[in-house]
């Protein structure tokens, strides 16, 4: 087989359908980058995850009764919780919060926002018990059991797994959106695809004919078919590894930023978007070359 011949049939192939080329291009570049998207929030709440793991905690408040005998937790029963919750599977640390500290946390938090650091007064926030779990798949165990002991002066409890579930359901929700778009955009390139290489087969079908008579093997004639699918999705793949590296910039870093400061969210880097890229070329070749090989076995018989 000779490859100057088979690279001066993809040219020609390119040049006789080049609306239909580009078109492709573009159309594989579009779904490989939404398909990539969905990667990198995959990646995004991975990594956000095990933040939120490490910082997640929960607060057990102290009825007034029990800090005013005990302001310090010395005594039972608030010692007595502090050291079951201290022996509980799972807990890293337990920290105890006066209603004073509670006091100069609060105005420290909304010091920005002083119509709300105005209105916060000594002895109206109650005081507690901060717990930081080591192991965070006991946190709704933990929380279970003690956050109704009112026999040992439990008044309330703070579970911050409402808000993290709200935050991944979002990024659940960002990524599903992508690859749902990613999933309409790929009917929409395979048929770009099968009908690409139709219109190419159609065209040169005298000159496929004379070569199969000739003695061409079938591979022989329809290989340049296939590679121009395949160039054309490889051209559309790194094109669409350009646009994850700009939204990057322009989207992850400049939208997110302010979540980025404060460690709400876990950055996307360079680094990232070079773990996906490999896959989307390979998704691309995948996508393109069975689908033209299977057009060409089903839709053209020479």
């Amino acid at each position: 087989m000779r490859a100057n011949f088979i690279l001066r049939e993809v040219l020609n192939g390119f040049r006789r359908n080049v609306t239909m080329t580009i078109a492709m291009i573009l159309t594989t570049a579009i779904t490989l980058g939404m398909f990539g998207g969905g990667l990198l929030v995959i990646q995004m709440a991975d990594k956000s995850q095990k933040i939120f793991l490490d910082r997640v905690e929960m607060q057990f408040y102290m009825n007034d009764a029990v800090a005013d005998a005990d302001p310090n937790c010395k005594q039972a029963p608030c010692s007595t919780l502090r050291t079951e919750l201290e022996n509980a599977p799972g807990v890293g640390s337990v920290t105890f919060i006066t209603r004073q500290e509670a006091f100069e946390q609060a105005k420290e938090i909304f010091k920005d926002n002083p119509d709300i650091a105005d209105n916060i007064r000594e002895n109206t926030i109650p005081a507690s018990l901060k717990v930081r779990m080591s192991d965070p798949d006991q946190f709704g165990a933990v929380l279970d059991e003690f956050k109704d002991r009112k026999d040992m002066g439990v008044d309330g409890a703070l579970d911050q797994r409402e808000l993290v579930s709200r935050i991944f359901s979002v990024l659940d929700g960002a990524r599903n959106a992508a690859f749902v778009i990613s999933l309409v955009l790929a009917i929409a390139a395979i048929l770009l695809i099968v009908n690409t290489v139709q219109i190419a087969a159609y065209t040169r079908r005298t000159e496929v004919s004379i070569m199969r008579l000739v003695g061409a093997t079938r591979w022989y004639t329809q290989l340049p078919f296939l590679l121009e699918a395949v160039i054309a999705a490889l051209v559309g793949s790194f094109l669409a590894i350009g646009g994850l590296f700009l939204a990057k910039v322009f989207f992850f870093d400049n939208a997110l930023r302010d979540l980025y400061g404060v460690n709400i969210l876990a950055r996307i880097g360079v680094s990232d978007v070079l773990f996906v890229s490999p896959w989307l070329i390979i998704a691309g070749i995948l996508l393109s070359g069975i689908t033209a090989y299977v057009t060409l076995r089903v839709y053209v018989r020479e």
